[in-house]
């Protein structure tokens, strides 16, 4: 494909990435991936010749359609374009970029816009799939993205989106059990959206608030995380993860500003800047189940957002459990997104030669 692709760039929550119509894309994914590779600007550490952030925060893909499925109205399928490598996958699905996809429905036509609110009913494709709905502020049809909601992460304000999560009753804990030991480390694997796999900072010799820069310097650290990560992803039954996203791995320590609890979190090689949407709806249900290795946080009160502390704020999430506590029925958050440029991207031309940078 030498032709431009429509494309609209969105922040989403503390994500940035390119929104297409599936429609738009090539239908076979091997060809998909390699124009989005050449969109994005991968493989090459700066994208400098893309539109990619050289991040892997900032080198995100949503793919949107009308949905196939009678209850959804849109389907929603995440890419991460790894910045580096040429690499596109689909093992995970993308909280963040997931509170644009409403707002880009209804810009592309798939979803009316009602006189006040939207709501618009999503089925997430990636992994074991799953279901959000989105409200989305819509004043005489038009999609609104100026207001004051602040997000943890973001610098500026934007009109809120609420991401609802109904449960489908999956099984919360993976490996079927609420704590494991890998490479010598006591852990919790916990997936209420996104696989995590949670790890005490004074288990690792690590106070818990250190900076994403310290923790990514520390060549020790995290060879180890890597391989509590290889043993983690075999017994939550992805078998060997070494070349794959999932799962992440957070660090949690004691609140430091009167939150639940602190994060640090590796998605799986560089530390994330906050959190992702459903890698926090993960860490609150190891905070909100007893006797994992996160249960030491809980003490807020009943039916309050628990709120998960990150290196740039914190972030709050609602849940709602069954009368055994084991079981999520729904999960809520607020994130903001925000339309950055609507048009068309070329793709590096398919037979262009690399070179090597001065």
């Amino acid at each position: 494909m030498s032709d431009g692709v429509r494309c609209m760039l969105m922040r989403g929550g503390t994500s940035k990435g390119a929104y297409f119509l599936e429609s738009d894309l090539p239908s076979d994914a091997a060809e998909r991936d390699d124009v989005l590779l050449r969109i994005m600007g991968s493989p090459d550490e700066r994208q400098i010749d893309g539109i990619g952030g050289a991040h892997p925060l900032t080198s995100k893909v949503a793919v949107v359609a009308p949905s196939t499925h009678p209850d959804c109205d849109v389907d929603y399928l995440f890419l991460q374009v790894v910045v580096d490598q040429a690499i596109v996958s689909d093992a995970q699905t993308c909280g963040n970029l997931l509170a644009g996809v409403a707002p880009f429905a209804i810009e592309r036509g798939l979803v009316a816009a009602e006189e006040e609110s939207t709501r618009v009913r999503i089925r997430i494709l990636n992994g074991g799939g799953g279901e959000a709905v989105a409200t989305v502020e819509t004043p005489g049809r038009q999609v609104s993205y100026e207001g004051d909601v602040m997000v943890s992460g973001v610098p500026f304000g934007a009109a809120p989106i609420e991401l609802e999560f109904p449960s489908e009753g999956g099984a919360l804990f993976p490996t079927g059990r609420l704590t494991d030991v890998f490479a010598d480390t006591a852990v919790s694997c916990v997936d209420a959206g996104m696989p995590v796999v949670l790890i005490r900072a004074a288990d690792l010799g690590l106070e818990g608030d250190e900076s994403p820069e310290e923790l990514e310097a520390d060549g020790a650290l995290r060879e180890r995380l890597e391989r509590i990560r290889l043993e983690a992803g075999r017994a939550m039954g992805f078998g060997d993860v070494t070349d794959t996203t999932v799962p992440k791995l957070s660090i949690v320590s004691p609140p430091r500003h009167g939150g639940t609890i602190t994060t640090r979190t590796f998605i799986p090689h560089r530390v994330h800047t906050s959190i992702g949407v459903l890698g926090a709806v993960s860490v609150a249900v190891g905070v909100a189940v007893p006797e994992t290795v996160a249960s030491f946080a809980v003490g807020t009160e009943e039916d309050a957002a628990l709120r998960i502390e990150h290196p740039t704020g914190y972030f709050d999430v609602e849940l709602e459990l069954d009368e055994s506590g084991r079981t999520l029925r729904r999960s809520a958050v607020i994130r903001t997104a925000r339309k950055l440029f609507d048009g068309v991207v070329w793709p590096r031309p398919a037979a262009a030669v690399k070179g090597t940078t001065p």
